[in-house]
Protein backbone atom coordinates (compact mmCIF):
# COMPACT_ATOMS: atom_id res chain seq x y z
CA UNK A 1 0.00 0.00 0.00
CA UNK A 2 1.23 3.32 -0.93
CA UNK A 3 0.50 5.57 2.13
CA UNK A 4 -1.41 8.94 1.10
CA UNK A 5 -0.38 12.69 2.13
CA UNK A 6 -1.94 13.23 4.98
CA UNK A 7 -0.23 10.20 6.21
CA UNK A 8 3.25 11.05 4.84
CA UNK A 9 2.93 14.21 6.72
CA UNK A 10 2.01 13.01 9.82
CA UNK A 11 5.44 10.49 9.29
CA UNK A 12 7.06 13.46 8.59
CA UNK A 13 6.00 15.55 12.32
CA UNK A 14 6.89 12.44 13.91
CA UNK A 15 10.18 12.28 12.80
CA UNK A 16 10.50 15.70 13.09
CA UNK A 17 9.47 15.78 15.97
CA UNK A 18 11.75 13.01 17.90
CA UNK A 19 14.75 14.68 15.99
CA UNK A 20 14.29 17.68 17.39
CA UNK A 21 13.81 15.75 21.24
CA UNK A 22 17.00 13.76 20.53
CA UNK A 23 19.36 16.79 19.59
CA UNK A 24 17.97 18.77 23.04
CA UNK A 25 18.38 15.97 24.58
CA UNK A 26 21.60 14.84 23.66
CA UNK A 27 23.51 18.33 23.22
CA UNK A 28 25.53 19.26 26.42
CA UNK A 29 23.97 22.06 27.97
CA UNK A 30 26.41 25.48 28.24
CA UNK A 31 28.33 25.97 31.44
CA UNK A 32 27.64 28.89 33.10
CA UNK A 33 29.65 31.70 32.98
CA UNK A 34 31.11 33.74 35.32
CA UNK A 35 31.22 37.54 35.49
CA UNK A 36 34.30 38.81 33.81
CA UNK A 37 36.19 41.02 36.65
CA UNK A 38 35.75 45.05 35.59
CA UNK A 39 38.83 46.21 34.02
CA UNK A 40 40.21 48.79 36.16
CA UNK A 41 42.49 51.89 34.74
CA UNK A 42 46.21 51.99 34.40
CA UNK A 43 47.51 54.59 37.49
CA UNK A 44 49.01 57.73 35.87
CA UNK A 45 52.20 59.22 37.22
CA UNK A 46 52.37 60.56 40.33
CA UNK A 47 49.14 59.35 41.08
CA UNK A 48 48.45 56.79 44.17
CA UNK A 49 46.15 53.92 43.62
CA UNK A 50 43.68 53.14 45.85
CA UNK A 51 43.54 50.39 48.39
CA UNK A 52 41.85 47.51 46.56
CA UNK A 53 38.65 46.02 48.68
CA UNK A 54 37.52 42.64 48.80
CA UNK A 55 34.44 42.43 46.44
CA UNK A 56 31.97 39.44 47.17
CA UNK A 57 31.79 37.41 44.00
CA UNK A 58 28.66 38.34 41.67
CA UNK A 59 26.49 35.18 41.41
CA UNK A 60 24.59 34.99 38.08
CA UNK A 61 20.58 34.54 38.84
CA UNK A 62 20.43 30.75 37.20
CA UNK A 63 16.89 29.15 36.89
CA UNK A 64 19.05 26.31 39.12
CA UNK A 65 19.04 28.93 41.85
CA UNK A 66 15.43 28.60 42.06
CA UNK A 67 15.29 25.06 42.21
CA UNK A 68 13.83 23.26 45.13
CA UNK A 69 16.17 21.25 47.87
CA UNK A 70 15.62 18.18 45.58
CA UNK A 71 16.57 19.65 42.50
CA UNK A 72 13.78 19.74 40.98
CA UNK A 73 12.11 23.26 39.64
CA UNK A 74 9.15 24.14 41.74
CA UNK A 75 5.70 24.37 41.27
CA UNK A 76 6.28 28.43 41.01
CA UNK A 77 8.84 27.90 38.24
CA UNK A 78 6.32 25.47 36.22
CA UNK A 79 3.44 28.28 36.35
CA UNK A 80 1.67 25.99 39.14
CA UNK A 81 1.47 22.82 37.28
CA UNK A 82 0.96 19.89 39.81
CA UNK A 83 3.05 17.56 37.74
CA UNK A 84 2.45 14.05 37.61
CA UNK A 85 3.36 12.07 40.71
CA UNK A 86 5.86 9.50 39.41
CA UNK A 87 7.36 11.74 37.28
CA UNK A 88 11.14 11.92 37.59
CA UNK A 89 12.74 15.70 36.49
CA UNK A 90 15.01 14.95 33.69
CA UNK A 91 16.69 18.76 32.60
CA UNK A 92 15.04 22.16 31.52
CA UNK A 93 16.34 24.14 28.26
CA UNK A 94 16.28 27.89 27.40
CA UNK A 95 14.82 28.30 24.42
CA UNK A 96 15.15 32.17 24.22
CA UNK A 97 12.93 35.21 24.73
CA UNK A 98 12.86 34.56 28.66
CA UNK A 99 11.42 30.63 28.14
CA UNK A 100 12.43 27.72 29.41
CA UNK A 101 11.18 24.21 29.25
CA UNK A 102 10.87 21.60 31.07
CA UNK A 103 11.24 17.84 30.63
CA UNK A 104 9.83 14.72 32.63
CA UNK A 105 10.04 11.19 32.37
CA UNK A 106 8.09 8.83 33.93
CA UNK A 107 7.33 4.95 33.15
CA UNK A 108 3.64 5.26 33.94
CA UNK A 109 1.70 4.35 30.71
CA UNK A 110 0.69 7.15 28.50
CA UNK A 111 -3.31 7.33 28.88
CA UNK A 112 -2.87 7.34 32.94
CA UNK A 113 -0.82 10.74 32.40
CA UNK A 114 -3.02 12.39 30.12
CA UNK A 115 -5.75 11.11 32.48
CA UNK A 116 -4.09 12.99 35.17
CA UNK A 117 -3.58 16.06 33.71
CA UNK A 118 -7.21 16.15 32.14
CA UNK A 119 -8.30 15.67 35.55
CA UNK A 120 -6.13 18.41 37.41
CA UNK A 121 -5.89 20.84 34.05
CA UNK A 122 -10.40 20.65 33.88
CA UNK A 123 -9.87 20.43 30.11
CA UNK A 124 -9.25 17.64 27.85
CA UNK A 125 -6.45 18.76 25.79
CA UNK A 126 -5.91 18.23 22.44
CA UNK A 127 -4.57 15.54 20.35
CA UNK A 128 -1.53 16.39 18.25
CA UNK A 129 -0.99 12.84 16.64
CA UNK A 130 -2.19 9.50 17.33
CA UNK A 131 0.37 7.75 16.43
CA UNK A 132 3.08 8.26 18.21
CA UNK A 133 0.48 9.31 20.69
CA UNK A 134 0.70 12.94 21.19
CA UNK A 135 -1.68 15.23 23.74
CA UNK A 136 -1.17 18.87 24.37
CA UNK A 137 -2.88 21.11 27.34
CA UNK A 138 -2.26 24.78 26.80
CA UNK A 139 -1.31 27.08 29.73
CA UNK A 140 -1.65 30.33 27.82
CA UNK A 141 -2.51 31.94 24.35
CA UNK A 142 0.88 32.42 21.96
CA UNK A 143 1.79 35.28 21.22
CA UNK A 144 4.73 35.27 18.49
CA UNK A 145 6.30 38.78 19.31
CA UNK A 146 7.15 37.53 22.87
CA UNK A 147 7.15 34.01 22.95
CA UNK A 148 9.30 31.17 21.44
CA UNK A 149 7.15 28.13 22.27
CA UNK A 150 3.19 27.47 23.01
CA UNK A 151 3.06 27.42 27.21
CA UNK A 152 1.58 24.37 27.25
CA UNK A 153 1.84 21.09 29.03
CA UNK A 154 2.86 18.13 26.15
CA UNK A 155 2.74 13.82 26.93
CA UNK A 156 4.34 11.88 24.42
CA UNK A 157 4.55 8.11 24.35
CA UNK A 158 8.07 6.50 23.93
CA UNK A 159 6.48 3.12 23.24
CA UNK A 160 5.84 3.51 19.90
CA UNK A 161 7.72 3.03 17.02
CA UNK A 162 5.46 1.94 14.31
CA UNK A 163 5.65 -1.51 13.89
CA UNK A 164 8.03 -2.66 16.56
CA UNK A 165 7.55 -2.13 20.49
CA UNK A 166 10.04 0.57 21.48
CA UNK A 167 11.99 0.34 24.78
CA UNK A 168 10.92 3.90 25.66
CA UNK A 169 13.10 7.13 25.94
CA UNK A 170 16.27 7.01 26.23
CA UNK A 171 17.75 9.96 29.11
CA UNK A 172 21.40 10.14 29.03
CA UNK A 173 22.21 12.38 32.69
CA UNK A 174 25.94 13.77 32.84
CA UNK A 175 28.99 11.93 33.47
CA UNK A 176 28.86 9.61 35.79
CA UNK A 177 25.69 8.24 36.29
CA UNK A 178 23.29 5.57 34.81
CA UNK A 179 21.31 6.10 31.69
CA UNK A 180 17.31 5.28 31.65
CA UNK A 181 14.43 4.86 29.72
CA UNK A 182 10.92 6.44 29.98
CA UNK A 183 7.72 5.28 28.38
CA UNK A 184 6.11 8.91 28.84
CA UNK A 185 7.91 12.11 27.90
CA UNK A 186 6.11 15.53 30.07
CA UNK A 187 7.11 19.31 28.21
CA UNK A 188 6.03 21.76 30.24
CA UNK A 189 6.70 25.26 28.89
CA UNK A 190 5.29 27.24 31.62
CA UNK A 191 3.24 30.31 31.29
CA UNK A 192 4.69 33.81 30.78
CA UNK A 193 4.10 36.71 33.35
CA UNK A 194 1.22 38.97 32.10
CA UNK A 195 2.76 42.83 31.22
CA UNK A 196 -0.41 44.99 31.63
Amino acid sequence: MVPTGRSLRIVALAVITAAVIWVVTFTPLSAAQSVPPVPKPFPQPGQQTPPSSPSAPATPATATSAMSQDGRPTDAMLGNVAMFPDADYLQSVDVGRGQRYYVYGTNAPFADVVAFFKSTRKTGGRQLFQAPAMQQFDLQDFKEQTMVMQPSIVVKDYTWTGSAPSDGYLFVPDKGTTAKRYKTIIQVVPPMPVIK
